[in-house]
C-alpha cells in the first residue's frame, strides 16, 4: 500500500506540513511518496491507494500549480474512485482562507470519487497552518497522515 503526497510550498511552511503528514503515513506502517508538485506526475495516481494535497492559501484557493495538476487527474476520472484522499494547507494569516482552500482541494478528491475522512476532534476537514506549522499543527499533520493511512488499511483487502 502506498500514498502520494503532492504538495506546492512557496515559503517553505506546506513543505513542513508535508514531511510531517508522511511521518503519519510511515508511523503507520504504508509507504509515502512525497513530491512537489513540480516532481510529481499524475500517472502515478493509479499505482496508489491514497493521495493527499497540500497548497498554501492563496486568495482563498489552492495555487496554480496544484489546480493545473488536479486539472490533468481528469485522464483518469471515473478511475479513482478506490483512492482515499486528503489534504493540507498553510496562509498567511487566520482568517485567510484556509478552510476554502482545503475544501477546495477535498472537491477535487470526491469528484473523482475518492473517499475522504474528517475529523471530529478539531482540524475537521484536514490541517491548516498560519505561517510555519508549531508542535501542535505538526502533531495535526502526523494525525492526518495516520488518519489516511489507517483508513486504506480498513479499506484494501
Amino acid at each position: 500500500m502506498k500514498v502520494l503526497i503532492v504538495y506546492d510550498s512557496q515559503t517553505g511552511n506546506t513543505g513542513l506540513m508535508a514531511e510531517a503528514v508522511a511521518q503519519g503515513v510511515r508511523d503507520s506502517d504504508i509507504e509515502v511518496v512525497l513530491k512537489t508538485v513540480d516532481e510529481a506526475s499524475i500517472d502515478e495516481l493509479p499505482q496508489v491507494q491514497g493521495v493527499i494535497f497540500g497548497s498554501p492559501v492563496y486568495y482563498g484557493l489552492p495555487t496554480g500549480k496544484i489546480k493545473a495538476w488536479i486539472d490533468e487527474t481528469v485522464k483518469y476520472h471515473g478511475k479513482l474512485t478506490h483512492l482515499v484522499g486528503g489534504a493540507f494547507c498553510s496562509a498567511g494569516g487566520t482568517h485567510t482562507g484556509s478552510e476554502t482552500t482545503i475544501l477546495a482541494l477535498l472537491q477535487a478528491c470526491l469528484v473523482h470519487g475518492m473517499i475522504v475522512q474528517g475529523s471530529p476532534h478539531g482540524s475537521h476537514y484536514g490541517v491548516a497552518s498560519v505561517g510555519s506549522p508549531d508542535e501542535k499543527e505538526v502533531e495535526n499533520c502526523k494525525k492526518l497522515g495516520a488518519r489516511v493511512a489507517e483508513l486504506i488499511k480498513k479499506l484494501v483487502p
